[in-house]
């Protein structure tokens, strides 16, 4: 494997830190692979718990915090739901 486009100051880095383990750039660069890979990250379910984790760092998600900018519906949607039926009519009959 080559990595292409490392910038100076990050290879003196890794120059650095790998003569400070007795290694050569290579084997540090490995281990540090190898750290950096060896906890695997829990994988959300969906994108609703990846985006609720992301925003945990910061305070998480407040819900109702968004004043103003929900519309409740006030409209009488029973004729609706006699002429297409409600989602449990409509389910049962596709079974």
């Amino acid at each position: 494997m080559t990595i292409r486009n490392l910038d100076e100051g990050l290879k003196q880095r890794l120059r650095v830190r790998a003569a400070t383990h007795g290694r050569s750039m290579e084997g540090e660069a490995r281990d540090i692979l190898r750290t950096a890979l060896a906890t695997t990250e829990p994988v959300a379910r969906n994108l609703a718990d990846t985006i609720r984790a992301r925003l945990q760092s910061v305070g998480g998600i407040r819900p109702g915090s968004r004043s103003g900018t929900r519309r409740t519906l006030t409209r009488d949607h029973s004729r609706y739901q006699r002429h297409f039926g409600t989602a449990h009519t409509r389910t049962a009959a596709l079974h």
